[in-house]
């Protein structure tokens, strides 16, 4: 080759070349980690989505989401935890004490974003409300703490009841020692008797309720658990079906024909995760983020199956009421 030749051709690769050397480099997508104890429920990742968009992030487009769902085997937590540490997604997002316990066990340094039914101080998940610390911080939607009212909710509805069983999940024993420390004192003080009965399985819902029939309760109470809310429909339905009063922790529940729920909004409190995650996508640190607690709580009737238990809702309850499903 001429030497004028490899000169010209030398000047015009670099001016393929430089165009693309000097163009600025795109920034990676951030990666969040979704960890849950239960299966997947198309109406807390709508809610978390919706808090992440809030803050500016829309999944497929400036965030990628991975999601490790146990499918209410709590032994399986840990690992899924350590595979997303594996992964260094930026933020993990745990829903309910189990995943939290094994984020917080997996890492020291990723920021994790909880969504707890308890007190996460009384827990040991952060030093403060205000001031988390360490790499934790989150929503605290109270649930378990609102049992004694639920109870005193359906006396109004059933003032007769005199026998009232309770519905836990023994394998979430955190949750489960809170519901009953908080309803059998209560319980006690309307002179009602309590049977607590136990279910880890769609197979043990089932069964809790084939003794129900032989035993005979006024009323059921349903605590506050991701399993049992990933049973509401079973659960409504073996309620209706057996003709027993209950109540339940979380509208969810009334809105596919269980009888009356309270508490605050699960929606509500995934949709905060999702915003604080996407904060700490900006540059927020978790520690400086104070824990956010639930302030309103919804009591939802639904009025249908009040008529088809064959009851009569009392104006206080239905005055009391945020909504009443017809």
């Amino acid at each position: 080759m001429r030497r004028r030749e490899f000169i010209a051709l030398l000047g015009s690769a670099a001016a393929v070349a430089w165009p693309l050397a000097a163009r600025p480099q795109q920034p990676a997508i951030p990666v969040v980690g979704f960890l849950h104890p239960s299966s997947p429920d198309a109406y807390r990742l709508r809610a978390f989505r919706q808090g992440l968009k809030d803050a500016g992030f829309t999944e497929g487009e400036n965030v990628t989401i991975e999601y490790r769902w146990a499918d209410d085997q709590i032994d399986r937590l840990p690992a899924l935890a350590a595979d997303l540490v594996q992964r260094r997604v930026a933020v993990i997002a745990a829903g309910a004490i189990p995943s939290v316990r094994a984020a917080k066990a997996a890492t020291t340094t990723i920021p994790i974003v909880f969504v707890l039914a308890e007190d996460p101080v009384k827990l040991g998940v952060v030093t403060s409300l205000a001031r988390p610390g360490g790499n934790l911080t989150g929503i605290n939607f109270f649930a378990s703490e609102l049992a004694a009212k639920r109870l005193e909710l359906l006396r109004e509805l059933v003032p007769g009841a005199a026998r009232v069983a309770v519905l836990v999940n023994p394998a979430n024993s955190t949750t489960a020692e809170s519901t009953l420390r908080g309803m059998e004192p209560a319980a006690r003080a309307m002179g009602l008797q309590v049977q607590v009965l136990n279910a880890s399985s769609s197979r043990e819902i089932d069964a809790a309720f084939a003794t129900l029939t032989r035993e005979r309760p006024d009323a059921i109470v349903v605590g506050t658990d991701t399993f049992l809310i990933g049973r509401r429909v079973q659960l409504a339905l073996q309620a209706m079906l057996h003709k027993l009063p209950a109540t339940y922790p979380v509208r969810d529940f009334a809105e596919v024909g269980g009888l009356m729920s309270y508490g605050a909004s699960l929606g509500d409190a995934y949709r905060h995760v999702g915003v604080y995650t996407g904060r700490i996508l900006k540059g927020a640190k978790p520690a400086d983020l104070p824990v956010v607690q639930s302030s309103k709580f919804e009591l939802v009737i639904n009025a249908q199956t009040a008529r088809m238990l064959g009851l009569t809702v009392p104006d206080k309850l239905l005055v009391a009421a945020d909504e009443v499903i017809e």
